[in-house]
């Protein structure tokens, strides 16, 4: 059963599935960020809200994923990692679905109107989508989560 947390702490995080999955973060960058990773470096990220869609297959399923990415102290691994490391942006809300595929979430949250801000981001194993990071610049993207919430 797919659930939209609204706010994330420590209470709503020991809730999240310990099954694999799909999980679309709610990710807040305060200021503008430039990227250092070097597939995407000097790509800046303007200050904004941006939507993260990504998988959890491995150990500890959906719950250890997205315990790690909202963590503010931790190696970077994958590229989302830049967006919620050294304090660059938070975790505020995540969209979790276990047994479901990020790119079909990520499908079902972009449109041909929705900006790709870092074309290639989050999804270079991935050879349907242009990125897993949307831009949430159109659109009421709280609505749309929760329409998913209930529809996967």
């Amino acid at each position: 059963m797919s659930t939209f947390i609204t706010e994330i702490n420590d209470q709503t995080l020991r809730q999240l599935p310990k099954v694999a999955g799909a999980y679309v973060l709610v990710i807040e960058l305060t200021a503008d960020l430039t990227l250092q990773n070097k597939r995407f470096n000097g790509i800046t990220l303007a200050k904004g809200t941006y939507l993260y869609c990504g998988s959890a297959n491995g150990p500890g399923g959906i719950a250890a994923r997205v315990k790690r990415h909202c963590k503010a102290d931790k190696k970077p691994h994958w590229h989302v990692d830049e967006l919620t490391s050294n304090g660059a942006g938070r975790v505020v809300s995540v969209l979790v679905v276990p047994g479901g595929d990020e790119c079909e979430l990520r499908a079902g949250l972009q449109d041909q109107s929705t900006p790709v801000p870092v074309p290639g981001f989050g999804s270079s194993d991935c050879t349907k989508c242009a990125s897993h990071l949307i831009s949430t610049g159109v659109g009421n993207y709280l609505m749309l989560l929760r329409s998913l919430a209930g529809a996967a």
